[in-house]
């Protein structure tokens, strides 16, 4: 029978590369614990409506990228594409914005959009997200932005990501810039490619955004959305920079940045890198001040950004960033030889993971000679292979041995075993 496979752009996450998942999202766990911000989960499906009223019914991932279906209900829901929208209704349903509350947020899990798969873009591909409600002023958009740096420090990436900046203002300013926009691109309307030309009509802001040469060659001249911006938007954007300033972090205003989404108002940005090819953005988000009236709650102010696991895993191997002892190596292996020491071992075993919790102890299963067991404490990555036979378990001892190291090998009594293990791993 031929093998079931894995739907396309939908990997599997192998044991080899999980240590680097987990390094990553229990830095970013730390980091935003610094800046007191609380973990949310939400559903992978939602109703379509839900993504349509959010999203914008005439953008990409609306109009050919959601896997949407009708339950048997007749309902039709969509596995999210997005995370932003879903943590919206999240605090609206369970009453978070209520009274005006501000809320900081995190979230981290699988999004869905049917693209085509290459290096760095799946169909399922895992974002982190970061929101927070109820704050107007621009001191959260800077801070929100400062997350991100100090997340690229933690992670020695700093020098290989760069920050784009823009506004792209109130949506009174965006009617008209995109009026100017339009009026302006009808005149180059033939030499436009194909999807500027679509979007002319349903999103003009986003030819900005295009990847064709020959369209970035007519945009050059064309109005700038930083000349339409409300008083109230330029001054915001003003002290955005200035507080990012004050932090130290350099920043590029990129009058063309604009984001996919229809939410989106005032401050939009991206993280950027040259090491991933086509896929250079690593982290982007802005502010939606509309998005949650516009989803049935009372207005409030809302700043957000998301990052893709995957292209952060992958910009780390890149760049030569990962730990070097991030492995899943056990530390110690248990070599066991006979029907007591078989016994004895479980005790042992759990003793040691009781008293050293960090520690990472692999004891043998499956029975075997003493020769190939030690084969397998040698090719498993341990540091240490305890080594206990039956005449060791009855008079309380056990064998240390050096597998990584030039040491003699040890007899102790199983009482002192934690604290030379404790002093071996520096686990006080």
């Amino acid at each position: 029978m031929a093998k079931i496979q894995s739907i396309r752009g939908m990997n599997d996450l192998l044991p080899v590369d999980s240590s680097l998942w987990q390094y990553l999202e229990r830095t970013v766990s730390d980091v935003l614990s610094q800046y007191s911000y609380n973990e949310i989960r939400f559903p992978i499906l939602e109703q379509t409506e839900l993504f349509k009223r959010s999203i914008g019914e005439v953008t990409d991932i609306v109009e050919k990228e959601m896997y949407t279906f009708d339950d048997r209900n007749g309902e039709s829901l969509t596995l999210r594409p997005e995370g932003t929208a879903c943590c919206v209704r999240a605090c609206l349903q369970n009453g978070l914005l209520d009274n005006q509350q501000i809320q900081r947020l995190w979230y981290a899990g699988p999004m869905f959009r049917y693209e085509r798969p290459q290096k760095g873009r799946l169909r399922q591909f895992h974002q982190i997200g970061v929101e927070s409600f109820g704050v107007a002023t621009p001191d959260i958009d800077a801070e929100l932005i400062i997350i991100t740096a100090r997340l690229w420090q933690q992670l020695g990436l700093m020098p290989y990501v760069k920050l784009e900046l823009n506004s792209i203002g109130s949506s009174e300013a965006r009617a008209n810039y995109r009026a100017a926009l339009v009026e302006y691109l009808n005149q180059y309307i033939d030499q436009l490619d194909e999807d500027s030309q679509r979007r002319l009509d349903s999103n003009p802001l986003r030819i900005l955004d295009s990847k064709n040469a020959q369209t970035q060659t007519i945009l050059e001249n064309a109005p700038s959305l930083l000349d339409y911006l409300d008083d109230e938007s330029r001054n915001d954007f003003e002290q955005l920079k200035q507080q990012l300033d004050a932090a130290g972090i350099s920043y590029q205003v990129n009058p063309k940045l604009v984001r996919g989404l229809d939410y989106y108002s005032k401050t939009v940005f991206e993280w950027v890198t040259d090491q991933l090819g086509a896929q250079g953005t690593v982290c982007a988000g802005g502010r939606y001040d509309g998005l949650i009236e516009q989803l049935g709650g009372k207005p409030s102010p809302a700043i957000g950004f998301a990052m893709g696991i995957e292209r952060l895993c992958l910009l780390l191997q890149e760049t030569g960033q990962i730990p070097e002892d991030l492995n899943n190596n056990p530390d110690v292996y248990f070599v066991v030889a006979g029907d007591k020491a078989q016994l004895a071992s479980v005790a042992v075993s759990e003793h040691i993971r009781t008293a050293l919790p960090t520690l990472k102890l692999m004891k043998h299963c499956g029975g075997g000679k003493f020769k190939r067991q030690f084969k397998k404490a040698n090719d498993s990555g341990a540091e240490i292979a305890l080594i206990l036979g039956d005449d060791e378990a009855e008079q309380g001892l056990i064998n240390v041995k050096w597998l990584r190291q030039e040491r003699e090998q040890q007899t102790i009594a199983v009482d002192d075993l934690a604290d030379l293990l404790a002093e071996a791993f520096n686990r006080h």
